[in-house]
């Protein structure tokens, strides 16, 4: 390793495979950071994958589907239990993946149905829906002065637009928001065989709920994704009933989970740094920037994985076929070799979106566009209406513990009130 004795000694990472903790999201990115100019392509020794930490590497595994399968994209880290194994196979759980674990012509074939239905058009009509439910959050709150932005606003906001679109209840909000919570726990956390055993049954009522939500479409035609997944597959598209499912098991876990957390980390970096939050309220043509400059600097997701499919190398460094990968996106979205001053929170910046918060390729998130609109119609509510807003004094920032998602557990804020 290059550097002096004294630089060595400063420096709290000396190898890669023993050093990297992958379940760490309080601040990984001092590790990202060493880890890019250091260590690039290692073996974790914790995880068995390789992991990559360059912006270059890991948009070239995006991009290469047929070295580099997304197969593993939504296996669960850890095996799940005997117990836990039993309660889903009775329970009829046959859940796959909508769309992130699947590979071409499958993938190509449901993609291209659920973009016609899931797409921008839809999105720009829900516009107003948007900012009516983003300002019914921010009534119930702001004549108090003080507030938990992640369990107040980010938490439900992104589910009651996902549940409109996909036509959820509200009262069903939150079931489906815990089985979301469960599913990312089975699949990128590092659970005991008792705290599986509990999700384990969630996950068994949300495959049913999924595989109702389509049945009730068949008899009764509606007006938003499932039914017009429905319609289409009616009309002669080739679409099962089970992957329409997996198509609503995705997204009433990705549709909004990742946009909570975008919200709430994207507005602690705001507030942090002050100059920036003014910059929004003096200028909001540059909040759809900002939601740019927050996707890189803090994305939602920091890691995602991939297996290899042959023989291979990334980076110059040999990987086995049937090898597990870790891409540190959080990683990426920082490297020196692609953005000016990486490690500056900067909402006025002209490269941020060479970010690749939302991945690269066939597989690039096909609800982006919906996730950007939602956080920048929240910034141009809050920067108008509460433009005092701080970080409380006392914050836990504690998040999460897995290998994925880094999603923060409080948010607390506060303003003057006149």
């Amino acid at each position: 390793m290059p550097g002096s004795a004294a630089q060595l000694a400063r420096c709290p990472y000396h190898d890669a495979a023993t050093d990297f903790d992958p379940f760490e999201m309080r601040d990984p990115f001092p590790f990202y950071e060493w880890a890019r100019a250091e260590a690039p392509v290692f073996f974790s020794d914790e995880l068995k994958y390789f992991v990559v930490a360059r912006h270059a590497d890991i948009k070239a595994v995006f991009d290469d589907w047929r070295t580099f399968s997304s197969e593993n994209a939504q296996a669960p880290l850890r095996p799940m239990c005997e117990e836990g194994r039993r309660i889903m196979r009775e329970g009829g759980f046959t859940a796959y993946s909508g769309l992130s674990a699947r590979v071409p012509p499958d993938h190509t074939r449901i993609r291209k149905l659920v973009q016609g239905c899931f797409g921008p058009r839809r999105f720009r009509a829900i516009e107003p829906e948007i900012k009516a439910i983003v300002n019914r959050a921010i009534d119930t709150f702001a004549e108090r002065g003080h507030a938990d932005f992640f369990r107040e606003l980010a938490y439900d906001v992104p589910a009651l637009v996902l549940f409109k679109l996909v036509g959820i209840p509200n009262i069903d909000v939150p079931r489906v928001k815990s089985w979301a919570v469960s599913r990312a726990l089975l699949t990128w956390g590092d659970l005991s065989d008792d705290e599986q055993i509990v999700h384990a049954r969630n996950m068994v009522e949300y495959w049913n709920y999924c595989r109702a939500l389509v049945r009730q479409r068949h008899d009764d035609p509606t007006d938003d994704l499932p039914g017009d997944l429905v319609r289409l597959q009616k009309d002669g598209a080739e679409i099962s009933d089970e992957e329409i499912a997996g198509v609503l098991y995705s997204a009433l876990f990705a549709g909004h989970e990742t946009t909570t957390t975008l919200m709430a980390n994207g507005m602690r970096e705001l507030l942090q740094r002050r100059e920036n939050w003014e910059a929004l309220i003096a200028e909001p043509q540059l909040i759809p920037n900002a939601v740019e400059e927050c996707l890189r600097f803090s994305p939602s997701i920091v890691a995602w994985r991939r297996r290899a499919l042959k023989d291979t190398e990334i980076g110059g460094v040999p990987v086995p076929k049937d090898a597990n990968i870790l891409l540190l996106i959080g990683s990426a979205n920082r490297d020196e070799t692609v953005f000016s001053a990486p490690a500056r929170f900067d909402v006025r910046r002209t490269d941020a979106r060479s970010h690749l918060a939302f991945g690269y390729g066939i597989h690039t998130c096909v609800g982006q566009q919906l996730a950007r609109i939602e956080f920048a119609i929240a910034l141009g509510e809050l920067t108008r209406r509460l433009p005092g807003l701080r970080l409380a004094a006392e914050q836990t920032d504690d998040f999460v513990h897995n290998i994925s998602f880094r999603v923060p557990t409080a948010l607390r804020i506060e303003w003057d009130v006149a």
